[in-house]
């Protein structure tokens, strides 16, 4: 079978139940946002090394990213049940390893902090990035069909973000790498005056 249909040639690619959509509707720009974010956490994983202690929980998140575009891709009037896992505790999933994450980090987050340190960090900064874009589709997305746009998979999307923002940290904590601030938070500097 050709990987090439020539069925995108005039700008729509099919979604989920059989319709055509441009693909700069929400719907493709929500799953192309996340698609990169996902490709940017195998090349997280590729670095780390199969035997890190992350590597299964990005495996699962890779998945669950996969699942959680194949319900975006079904518009909400289509006749059509979508059969993939629905990832409905993602964000419970999120925050348990959020908590682990901050619990052996030795310094409290206080600043906004330049993304970098180390290849690892940096990439998990990609990451959040990546997925903070997904997240802003996902709500124009949920704006024009909010019954495509479930409650568990903005929660999981928002979580991501945090997570990945902890990941940065907890591997610039582990090496030794001093983060580079740029500002106290707002409310640490009111408490100040």
């Amino acid at each position: 079978m050709k990987i090439y249909t020539r069925k995108g040639d005039k700008g729509k690619t099919g979604v989920f139940g059989g319709k055509r959509e441009y693909k700069d509707s929400a719907r493709i720009e929500c799953n192309g946002a996340l698609d990169e974010a996902n490709s940017t956490i195998g090349l997280l994983r590729a670095k780390l090394g199969e035997d890190h202690e992350w590597q299964a929980n990005l495996h699962r998140i890779q998945k669950d990213l996969m699942d959680m575009m194949s319900h975006l891709a079904r518009p909400s009037d289509s006749k059509k049940e979508n059969p993939n896992a629905r990832p409905v505790d993602g964000a419970e999933f999120c925050e348990q390893w959020l908590d682990e994450l901050e619990s052996n980090i030795t310094s409290p987050s206080d600043y906004f902090i330049l993304p970098g340190g180390n290849e690892i960090s940096a990439l998990c900064h990609m990451c959040r990035t990546q997925i903070r874009r997904g997240e802003r589709r996902l709500v124009t997305l949920m704006l024009e069909d909010p019954e495509c746009v479930e409650d568990y998979i903005m929660a999981y999307v928002n979580r991501l973000s945090d997570l990945f923002f902890t990941m940065a940290r907890a591997e610039m904590d582990k090496e030794g790498v001093a983060e580079e601030k740029w500002q106290l938070f707002l409310y640490k500097r009111k408490k100040k005056k």
